[in-house]
């Protein structure tokens, strides 16, 4: 890890260019993250449709 943009920029194209299936592992990461955060928001959505939030026994299981 380095906090100065062009290291990390350079270590980003090293990974995505010259380590073998950098590229893959890099897009199912930033992939990855974007799906669990839809799969957060889906899941709000449809408590909040359901009215699940209602519920006394969803507060006390957690």
């Amino acid at each position: 890890y380095t906090a100065d943009i062009s290291s990390a920029f350079s270590s980003i194209a090293h990974i995505s260019r010259d380590v073998q299936h950098g590229w893959l592992l890099r897009n199912l990461h930033a992939n990855g993250a974007s799906m669990f955060f839809i799969c957060i928001y889906l899941h709000i959505g449809r408590g909040l449709y359901y009215g699940s939030y209602a519920f006394k026994e969803t507060w006390n299981v957690g």
